[in-house]
């Protein structure tokens, strides 16, 4: 998988708020072992950042999310 890849799967995570029960932030992090698993130079820390709000998709600071 490329980061073009993770980065869609994570604004899919992202999306799924309002038809389903946000993803916990152990579960976020389950899923990002198995990101690296596929790829080597994958950041888990930075991607479950992306998903839990806490920095932008390329690991700066989070602009205005979509919908808030």
């Amino acid at each position: 998988m490329t980061k073009k890849h993770f980065i869609a799967l994570a604004n899919y995570i992202k999306d799924t708020e309002g038809y389903c029960e946000s993803f916990t932030p152990r579960q976020v992090a389950h899923l990002a072992n198995f990101c690296h698993s596929q790829n080597p130079n994958f950041d888990e820390k930075r991607w479950a950042g992306y998903i839990l709000d806490l920095n932008g998709p390329s690991g700066g600071k989070n602009g205005p999310t979509k919908g808030k």
